[in-house]
């Protein structure tokens, strides 16, 4: 089972008991978040497509830590005029770890199930 979770202007696939790293996040180490902006649900033939959102689901999820990327070097080099620049960027992320894929569905009957099967 996994989701695909907005946030950060991108989508993730988030699978519960790994590591995914996003865009930077304003949250400490150790700081329990939940994502609840899922675009999808995919739990083999019970799979949900969200309208924009699926609104009957959760992400819980925990920083293991803020970070920055290896640099990447640009260079910049216009022929015959002599011009050269050289820039290096290392871009910021948060390191989250997926604790747990929480959907909430209502039966026919009515009655709340959760999608632990």
């Amino acid at each position: 089972m996994y989701a695909i979770v907005e946030t950060g202007g991108k989508q993730y696939k988030f699978e519960e008991g790994k590591y995914t790293d996003i865009e930077l996040l304003e949250a400490q180490k150790d700081e329990k978040i939940v994502f609840d902006k899922i675009v999808m649900l995919v739990n083999g033939k019970k799979s949900k497509v969200g309208t924009p959102y699926v609104t009957s689901a959760t992400v819980d999820a925990t920083v293991v830590k803020n970070d920055k990327a290896k640099k990447v070097i640009v260079y910049k080099q216009r022929p015959k005029k002599g011009t050269r620049v050289k820039q290096g960027h290392r871009q910021q992320f948060t390191r989250v770890m997926i604790n747990k894929i929480n959907t909430k569905a209502k039966s026919s009957k009515g009655e709340e199930t959760t999608g632990e099967e």
